[in-house]
């Protein structure tokens, strides 16, 4: 049985990885440093997966991390101490050195096709440039926005306890939200593709939604008004500290609000509208999950909006 390694299994996104690769029948392990990454976790068939550790910033500990992996999935994390092209770059040089057949990197957000972009689209680029050029086959998901989003400590409690949506979203950007189980499928599907090799795309959910269209489906769903309340940037950068916690350094905190801020000030008027993804061209080349991505009124429908589906905030 073909054996995925992914990298930040106990994250929100990594949990919805490694979920889906047991459905679909493949051997997991997962790298955490965590010794028990799954804690509270309902996955099924989590009992014998192998844990090992990995830290990205040592890279003498990638080959005991990921010897005999025939697939990695990749996804950068937000805190990161170092640019995304370094890490994907170094996970790329390892995988090339121990033969494995395909390095899969989820960027977490939209690939720009041009020069220019700021933020984390620049690194992207730049990203996948450096795993191209490490050795590694590899293919690359632009996820744009992620529906798990609105579970986290800086967006349930405002939805379950004050009654409100609260995102910085102008209220006439639109934006191809899509879900973590969704995002982990597309990167199962492309593994034994050869088209997929060296190859990138941005990828969304079915629907592309404005904040009153998110609000509506959950007032239909908790049985009371959810109003959409869109907050500013510069707030919305302050929740997200407040979220981490202790888990983010206090010198850390002002520059890494800021950088939140910067970024969504940017996503409400470039005018490359990086939450929109044009799901026709995606068909095209997986037409295989035409009709088969989950719309944001089921997926609300199916979570636990209590306390105790708590992940790591930016997990």
């Amino acid at each position: 049985m073909p054996l995925i390694t992914i990298v930040g299994a106990s994250g929100r996104q990594g949990m919805a990885q490694v979920r889906q690769a047991l459905r679909a029948g493949y051997e997991v392990r997962a790298l955490s440093r965590q010794a028990d990454p799954f804690a509270g976790s309902d996955i099924e068939g989590i009992e014998g997966i192998d844990v090992r550790p990995i830290d990205l910033y040592d890279t003498e500990s990638y080959r005991p991390a990921l010897e005999g992996s025939d697939y990695i999935f990749y996804t950068h994390p937000l805190q990161a101490r170092a640019d995304r092209a370094i890490l994907v770059g170094q996970i790329g040089t390892a995988a090339a050195a121990l033969g494995v057949k395909r390095v899969v990197w989820n960027t977490s957000s939209w690939i720009p096709d041009k020069p220019g972009d700021a933020h984390t689209y620049a690194g992207n680029t730049a990203g996948i440039n450096a795993l191209w050029r490490s050795g590694a086959p590899g293919t690359v998901f632009g996820s744009v926005l992620f529906m798990d989003n609105l579970l986290t400590n800086w967006a349930r409690p405002f939805i379950v306890n004050e009654g409100r949506y609260v995102y910085p979203h102008n209220p006439q950007l639109e934006a191809n939200w899509i879900s973590l189980d969704d995002v982990a499928k597309f990167m199962l599907a492309s593994i034994e593709r050869p088209d997929m090799e060296g190859a990138w795309i941005n990828i969304g959910g079915p629907e592309r939604l404005r904040g009153k269209q998110v609000a509506q489906f959950l007032t239909e769903n908790f049985g009371r008004e959810i109003k959409y309340d869109p907050c500013t940037p510069a707030e919305f950068g302050r929740y997200l500290v407040n979220a981490a916690g202790d888990s983010m350094p206090a010198e850390e905190r002002d520059a890494f609000a800021a950088g939140i801020q910067a970024f969504y000030e940017y996503n409400n008027t470039a005018p490359t509208k990086p939450f929109e993804v044009d799901m026709d061209h995606v068909y095209e080349r997986f037409p295989e999950l035409e009709g088969k991505l989950e719309p944001m009124k089921e997926w609300i429908g199916r979570q636990d909006w209590t306390d105790s589906n708590h992940r790591p905030a930016f997990g």
